[in-house]
């Protein structure tokens, strides 16, 4: 989020543009939930690695219980709603929309197409707004 200071083992934008890395992936299952990294924060990184000139992979996707619980609309629309806050529509084209359902990593259940093609209509839906 910093572009510089003291921020032992952290990775600023420019760091990774040196490196010749293009692409930033934000807001990754393991982010949000294994470090509870909140929308507000990843809002902050996903501004940040566009304003460094990086292009974003913002991820997006809901757990097992809010998919059972009939949440995923909800739960899609406050990340993309709270993650791309303040972004001006031109910014919008150097992002990527990368759906996750989390509920279908290393649980042996598969997102089908029909529900995959689902999320990607209301995340479409959502953006337009």
């Amino acid at each position: 989020v910093e572009k510089e200071g003291a921020f032992t083992g952290q990775v600023s934008a420019p760091m990774l543009l040196e490196s010749g890395c293009r692409y930033a992936i934000v807001g990754h299952s393991e982010r949000r939930h294994g470090l509870n990294e909140s929308d507000e924060l990843l809002n902050k990184k996903a501004k940040a690695a566009l304003a460094a000139g990086l292009e974003v992979i913002f991820c997006i996707g809901e757990l097992l219980a809010e998919r059972e619980g009939n949440r995923t609309e909800s739960v899609l629309e406050r990340q993309l709603t709270a993650g791309l806050a303040g972004l001006p529509p031109e910014q919008l084209g150097k992002l990527v929309l990368a759906y996750e359902p989390v509920w279908a990593i290393g649980t042996g259940k598969v997102a089908t197409n029909e529900q995959a093609q689902d999320a990607h209509a209301f995340v479409r839906r959502t953006v337009a707004k």
